[in-house]
Order: structure tokens, then C-alpha cells, then sequence
């Protein structure tokens, strides 16, 4: 399959002509825009630095759906005693910068450059990208953060400084999405990690068109708070 070249025009290839590595297109711009349709388009980007945007739509995609989350018996023992506070949207920049931050095992520096940055705590400010933060006392210690679109959010990076702090997160984040009928979770691609909270690989077809289905729901947009 070819990998298409973007311009100026806010437009994208369909996402079934991406390559056998996932990899639909390159070039473009962060711009809040286009950020969106590539989510609503099952795209995302994911380069690194000296790079154009790569923007790609794995198939299978990792998938979590918010009723079906799996928690072990050690991390609901950890959850049970409360070592952390769990907040919504109180520190996005602080998320963002700690998941840049940390290492990864399988990763040679990090994809969350200046520009990614920038770009994602613009959709933070419209109302579209949200972090889960775990905070000890005034530390945090642990988060993640992720866009929302219809009853689909797409999870992009998380940090943990504490045991359990990201994990507990999580589980707070997706219990509170399965309260607001966001069903959906994109995870993008296999991990073990994942994984173990009953995330499932699904065929692009599949994901293409529970997203069309979650995106027919309103998206809450705004500052989150929990109510759960």
C-alpha cells in the first residue's frame, strides 16, 4: 500500500489503506483540526524528533471497552487502601510533561516532543485531551492522559513515580468513562500491561466501526471532574 503525503488540506486517507505497519500517511500539522479528524478517522500520529508526523492506524488495534476492565486481586487490595488521591484535569501540562519524560523499555528517547506537547494541551484548553492524575499528597506520583470524541477515548501515554499510582488511575479514569456511556477506549497497540486490564486486539474493521458508532453520542467536552 502507498503512504500518502499530506499537505495543507485538513483531510485523510481512509484508514484501510494503511500499510502492514499501520502507517497511513506523513506530513500534515498538529493543529487541533486535524488532531480530531484523525481520531474520528481511527488515525493517530506517533513520530519522533527530526521526523515528519507519521500518522498510522494499526491493525489489530488494542481495545478496552470500559464495562469489561479486568482488575487484579493485588491491585484491588492496593485500591482499597486509598494510598492516592485521584483527581480529572487538575494538572494536564504536569501529566504530559512526566509520560515525556519517562523511559520505555522498547523506546529509543520519546515520541512526546515540544510540538506533540503543545499541540495536545491546545486540545486540553478546547475542552478534548484529559489527564488522570494520581496525587500523594501535593506530589503526583502517577497519570495518564488521552483525547475524548462521542463515547470513544483514545488513551495516549501514562508516567507512575509510585506503586500502582498509574494503574490506580486508570482504573478510576475507566470506571468513571463507563459512568458517562464512554464505552469505547482505544489503547492502539499490544502490550501486556494492557493486556491484563482485559484490553483485547480487534481487527481495524472492527474498531473503524465501533468508532463510527461511538462517534454518533455527543462528546463531553470541558474540564472533567469525578463523580463516580
Amino acid at each position: 500500500m502507498p503512504v500518502f503525503r499530506l499537505d495543507e488540506r485538513l483531510l485523510f486517507p481512509p484508514a484501510e489503506l494503511a500499510d502492514e505497519n499501520g502507517v497511513i500517511a506523513v506530513g500534515g500539522d498538529l493543529r487541533p483540526e486535524r488532531l480530531l479528524l484523525a481520531y474520528a478517522s481511527g488515525i493517530f500520529p506517533w513520530y519522533g524528533e527530526d521526523l515528519p508526523i507519521i500518522w498510522h492506524s494499526p491493525d489489530p488495534r488494542m481495545v478496552l471497552e470500559a464495562d469489561s476492565i479486568h482488575i487484579s486481586r493485588s491491585l484491588r487490595k492496593s485500591i482499597r487502601k486509598r494510598p492516592y488521591e485521584i483527581r480529572l484535569d487538575t494538572a494536564f501540562d504536569r501529566v504530559i510533561e512526566a509520560c515525556a519524560a519517562t523511559p520505555r523499555m522498547d523506546q529509543d528517547g520519546t515520541w512526546i516532543i515540544d510540538e506533540v506537547k503543545d499541540a495536545y494541551l491546545q486540545l486540553h484548553q478546547l475542552g478534548f485531551a484529559h489527564s488522570a492524575e494520581a496525587w500523594r499528597g501535593d506530589e503526583l506520583v502517577g497519570g495518564l492522559y488521552g483525547v475524548s470524541l462521542g463515547a470513544a477515548f483514545f488513551g495516549e501515554s501514562m508516567f507512575a513515580r509510585a506503586d500502582d499510582a498509574s494503574k490506580i488511575a486508570f482504573v478510576v479514569l475507566v470506571e468513571q468513562l463507563a459512568a458517562w456511556s464512554i464505552d469505547l477506549i482505544d489503547c492502539q497497540v499490544y502490550t501486556d500491561h494492557l493486556a491484563r486490564f482485559g484490553a483485547e486486539e480487534w481487527s481495524r474493521e472492527e474498531f473503524l466501526a465501533a468508532l463510527e458508532n461511538a462517534l454518533e453520542k455527543p462528546t463531553r467536552c470541558g474540564v472533567w471532574s469525578l463523580d463516580v
